[in-house]
């Protein structure tokens, strides 16, 4: 259960009424189907909004987080499908062109700070908001899993390994989820 160590417990419209949009919400965590280089997200449709190839689950909460929270946490898969040159559908804005054009949107949010990926970490660039591969999982490459030429940190991190402890950690929420799964 979710709540039950939770300090409190508020309705769906209280979060995004009084909490989100009053600027109360440090860090939101959102997925991505599709994600361009400005951190824009896709969630709705891949190919065109009339007739798709593919019809997503869609926005839920997510363009509110995106526009509100105080920074914005992605993570999803890297590959040239979900990393693509142009959305065909935006659903919740990053740095939409980049630079400063998210400013002009009105957005009390930093948007994306981070994206976290099975092959590394990201993060915008300070000036063009482009995202920037800071940090790679050892033995992955990542350039033939994006859609764009990819911006690398000149000094690119490598991430270290889990310790025995995360592991530990990691396998004993695996053997609770399979054990809650057979309960049902």
């Amino acid at each position: 259960m979710l709540a039950e160590y939770a300090d409190s417990v508020v309705s769906v419209p209280e979060i995004f009424n009084y909490w989100l949009q009053a600027g109360r919400v440090d860090v939101g965590f959102l997925g991505a189907a599709q994600m361009d280089r400005y951190a824009n997200i896709n969630t709705t449709v891949i190919g065109p909004y009339e007739s798709p190839k593919v019809r997503l689950p869609g926005a839920g909460g997510a363009p509110e987080i995106a526009a509100s929270a105080k920074e914005v946490a992605v993570s999803l898969r890297q590959k040239p499908r979900a990393f693509v040159e142009e959305l065909a559908f935006v659903t919740s804005i990053g740095h939409r062109y980049g630079g400063d054009s998210r400013k002009g949107l009105g957005y009390s949010g930093a948007g994306p700070t981070v994206v976290i990926t099975d092959l590394g970490i990201l993060r915008p660039d300070p000036e063009t908001r482009e995202l920037t591969m800071i940090t790679l999982h050892p033995g992955t490459t990542v350039q033939e899993a994006t859609g764009w030429e990819l911006e690398v940190a000149e000094v690119l991190e490598t991430t270290d390994p889990p310790t025995e402890k995360e592991l530990g950690i990691l396998r004993e929420l695996k053997a609770r989820t399979e054990a809650s799964r057979n309960q049902t």
